[in-house]
């Protein structure tokens, strides 16, 4: 048992999809996988381990930021013995070339955060998705008729700032998009030798205000939600 999951060794598969809300973990355990099983819920982060076409998979929350994700891909990587994370996300587009509801694979996250310098000694303000996911993923979505768009992204520890401009590593970085959890779990995937890919929904248009609606934010991220499915099966 680690300190911040629960599950005991063996109830934790091999890959784990990573939504951000525990809720949303919940969302995918209850309508995707079979004898789907809550193995963790310690600080009501849950974890859910089921089977999924015939493979076993498990679906658990990262919590928010760079921290959070930092905590729980970590143990999954060291206690539990996972050998790929796929983190599934919505993020905000800074670009009006990217439109509602596109699908984004991303390539390279972006921070000013000191998360790996300090943690790993990786002083690269740029951290590139491991392993062989992201390759795995743009091979699926192709089979299932779906563009997933290969993209730089901004990860930030800020979501409400004072200056409306986009930030200055998004534009050297060529980032359309910001969301929060990436980076970290690229750089711990990286000091360990692990797979970890990104898959993203564009849930918010920042300039035009645009957004997502609650009612037609289930319909969009289950697109999301079976494109890791179908990529995890392949582990």
């Amino acid at each position: 048992m680690s300190v911040h999951i629960s599950a005991k060794k063996g109830e934790i598969a091999k890959t784990v999809l990573m939504p951000g809300d525990p809720l949303r973990a919940k969302y995918i355990a209850d309508n995707f996988l079979t004898d789907a099983k809550l193995v963790s819920q310690t600080r009501n982060i849950y974890f859910y381990t089921g089977n999924y076409k015939g493979k076993e998979i498990t679906v658990g929350a990262s919590g928010m930021g760079f921290p959070s994700i930092g905590i729980y891909s970590f143990e999954l990587f060291t206690e539990y013995e996972v050998e790929t994370i796929i983190r599934i996300g919505t993020c905000g587009a800074y670009s009006t070339d990217l439109k509602l509801f596109d699908i984004l694979n991303v390539e390279n996250a972006a921070s000013e955060s000191t998360y790996a310098k300090f943690a790993w000694g990786i002083e690269e303000d740029a951290i590139s998705n491991q392993g062989s996911a992201f390759d795995k993923i743009n091979e699926t979505a192709k089979e299932l008729g779906l563009e997933a768009k290969a993209t730089n992204i901004h990860s930030s520890d800020i979501f409400y700032r004072e200056d409306p401009a986009v930030p200055e590593i998004a534009v050297r970085h060529n980032c359309p998009a910001v969301e929060m959890e990436a980076f970290a779990l690229f750089a711990n995937a990286k000091h360990l030798g692990k797979n970890a890919a990104t898959i993203l929904t564009v849930s918010d248009i920042i300039p035009t205000h645009e957004q997502i609606s609650a009612d037609q934010r289930e319909k969009a991220l289950r697109t999301m939600m079976e494109l890791s499915l179908e990529t995890a099966i392949k582990y």
